[in-house]
């Protein structure tokens, strides 16, 4: 049995964590990339943990090698086969502790070399943490633009082409709205945001810049570093504009378009247009609800942009001093001109 750090584990491309901890466990926080192979379910594991809780530490442990031993020639088979792939599987657990101990060792019983990941996943997070600020470049250009502008289109285009875009609205899994979460699943919690924008960081490392939108600090269940909204404070602002018309149109594109048929859409619509309602003049909230009422999605985002999202993001957008930069989103040439302006801005720097 051998112990890896942290930074041999993220140094090298041969190593894939291995987690033996509950699906729970690994649901909530896990090294991107790993592979679940539980010691216990998350039925098993409550368990364990209330013997321990009420019989004591050696009741726990009897109750564990019994629930565990007729478990373990599966369990060792499926990380022998990953041997096979030519990486080499590191084992962890919480913090480095018994679960992963045991498996380590019946490895090393069963013939298989084995590697652990010293510290577990608490080590791991505890780096990435400490890592995070040092990484981010020096400067931050930053997307700014009333909601339905297109910037996630053009920060998705940036990063096609190789440009250091950091993508916070997919990091989050959220977009960032009341309606950020429609078509998207469960918002990332605060572990899997910072792991994704470690990733992120180390494979932009080297850049003199990164490119973000002008997100809010918190996105869905995930808040920013401080460090980034320093930077995006003293960053390259540009502005994306565009008609009203093509806003509603890329809006119904995104959240209505894929969606509409599905069984649970209306009710989460009519759900967040009814939360909305009291914070909008008594006239626009009327026609909200006769919009909402005939199903006519199209007049129903032109009137959440025009008398709830233009007005808060005006107000947002004063918290920056600019200069602002401006880009036309309704022009077909919109990406060579953002592209061309961050190369004005960065002629010594290369596309990463």
């Amino acid at each position: 049995m051998k112990d890896i750090s942290v930074q041999e584990l993220i140094s090298s491309k041969k190593y894939i964590p291995v987690d033996v901890r509950a699906p729970i466990e690994h649901r909530d926080s896990a090294i991107p990339g790993s592979v679940n192979i539980p010691l216990f379910t998350d039925e098993e594991r409550q368990e364990i943990g209330i013997l321990y809780k009420q019989s004591g530490e050696e009741a726990a442990k009897w109750r564990a090698m019994e629930v565990v031993s007729p478990k373990l020639p599966g369990l060792l088979g499926e990380i022998k086969e990953m041997k096979k792939t030519g990486s080499e599987p590191v084992i962890h657990c919480w913090r480095g502790g018994m679960r992963s101990k045991s498996v380590a060792s019946f490895l090393e019983f069963a013939g298989v070399p084995s590697y652990r990941l010293e510290g577990g996943y608490r080590a791991y997070r505890e780096y990435i943490l400490e890592k995070i600020p040092k990484l981010l470049p020096q400067r931050a250009v930053v997307l700014h633009g009333m909601t339905g502008t297109g910037k996630t289109d053009l920060l998705k285009a940036l990063q096609e082409k190789g440009y250091p875009v950091v993508d916070l609205e997919q990091m989050a899994n959220h977009r960032g709205s009341i309606f950020g979460m429609i078509g998207k699943g469960e918002a990332h919690n605060q572990k899997t945001f910072d792991a994704l924008l470690f990733d992120r960081l180390k494979e932009i490392e080297g850049s003199s810049y990164f490119i973000i939108e002008a997100e809010s600090k918190r996105i869905g269940r995930a808040a920013q570093p401080e460090e980034i909204l320093e930077k995006k404070a003293d960053g390259i602002h540009f502005l994306v504009n565009s008609s009203v018309s093509k806003r509603v149109q890329r809006i119904y594109d995104e959240y209505v378009s894929p969606f509409k048929e599905e069984s649970w859409f209306e009710e989460e619509v009519h759900e967040k247009v009814t939360k909305l309602l009291k914070r909008l003049p008594q006239d626009a909230a009327a026609s909200l609800q006769v919009a909402l009422k005939e199903k006519n999605y199209h007049l129903l985002i032109e009137i959440l942009l025009v008398h709830y999202y233009d007005p808060r993001y005006g107000h947002a957008l004063l918290e920056y001093t600019g200069p602002f930069i401006e880009i036309d989103a309704d022009d077909s040439d919109v990406l060579v001109q953002l592209e061309k302006e961050i190369r004005n801005k960065f002629l010594d720097s290369t596309v990463v």
